[in-house]
């Protein structure tokens, strides 16, 4: 995971006009998950059809004898730290809940050239998903995504370079996991004020983890980090240990709170909602976890502090 100084993709224009005219427009579209592409080469987009459908083609079906986990990874945003970060995880994330063959990557590039995996956009997503959900036992397994990217108060909001925009609301989150059955989930969702999503998405059957509450920033998100301050904390340390979600969650809190006083930053309050009939699912699932921790990768997302001081 090492950092190039520069997102092959940077963004450097501001939000263009979202399904709308006017401000109140606008505003009234974000909930639906807007989304825009423009100027896209032809063969770029091609491209990114293939890379897409090869990563759903071996995707494997689901074992009735067991619980399985479907891994979702995506990165919503060209700035590379959210590459790196959603690519690590997907490995981590897929060794913890047994996904091998199970586990899809959208991270587009690191930086420094094109990616070799499908972009991470809300259509990619979607589709991942829709095919997820026709793989799996709706009843019996589960699906655990990770996003990371930049956040807004009305959902996680990204640039893909100057050509895609999009808005992931969590009305538009909600109401595909609910089109597709998708009622099993651990939901990790890296962004700021990604504590939106508590409302519309918690419930007995959803693990639900965020980086930030509904009004505070998260941190780490610069572009050359290979980690933001979550996804170190979470993904890189916590749930590398053989130890349940819960604790990972509360070990992830306690140890980003830390970083944020060394820096004197506003505490982004972390959110962890399971609910009360996760156990049913989880159980079987950490019964299999991995006995021994595996070592954190990449540069410390803390690093920045020292830097900036």
């Amino acid at each position: 995971m090492a950092a190039p100084a520069t997102s092959q993709t940077a963004h450097n224009k501001e939000w263009p006009p979202m399904l709308g005219a006017t401000p109140a427009e606008i505003n009234d579209s974000l909930p639906q998950g807007p989304q825009l592409e423009r100027g896209r080469p032809a063969k770029w987009l091609l491209a990114e059809h293939r890379k897409l459908d090869a990563a759903l083609h071996v995707l494997v079906p689901q074992r009735k004898d067991r619980v399985d986990a479907y891994v979702v990874s995506v990165a919503l945003d060209s700035d590379a730290v959210f590459g790196r970060e959603a690519r690590e995880a997907a490995r981590v994330l897929s060794h913890r809940f047994d996904a091998a063959g199970r586990t899809v990557t959208l991270a587009g590039s690191v930086g420094g050239g094109p990616g070799d995996l499908p972009n991470g956009s809300l259509n990619a997503l979607t589709v991942t998903l829709a095919r997820v959900a026709e793989l799996m036992d709706k009843d019996q397994d589960v699906l655990v995504l990770y996003t990371t990217s930049h956040g807004a108060q009305v959902g996680i909001a990204y640039h893909d370079g100057d050509q895609g925009y999009g808005i992931l609301s969590p009305a538009r989150l909600g109401a595909v996991l609910d089109e597709l059955g998708i009622r099993n989930r651990v939901l990790i969702l890296s962004a700021c004020y990604s504590g939106i999503f508590v409302p519309a998405l918690a419930n007995d059957t959803t693990a639900l983890l965020t980086a930030a509450s509904a009004d505070r920033t998260s941190f780490g998100c610069q572009a050359e980090n290979d980690w933001t301050f979550f996804g170190d904390a979470l993904i890189n340390h916590a749930l590398r240990k053989p130890q349940p979600l819960d604790a990972a969650g509360a070990e992830a809190r306690d140890t980003i709170g830390k970083w944020e006083a060394a820096g004197s930053l506003t505490p982004s309050k972390p959110q962890i909602v399971i609910g009360s009939r996760v156990a049913r699912w989880l159980a079987p699932l950490e019964d299999r976890m991995p006995a021994t921790a595996t070592s954190p990768v990449g540069r410390p997302a803390a690093d920045a502090l020292e830097q900036a001081n």
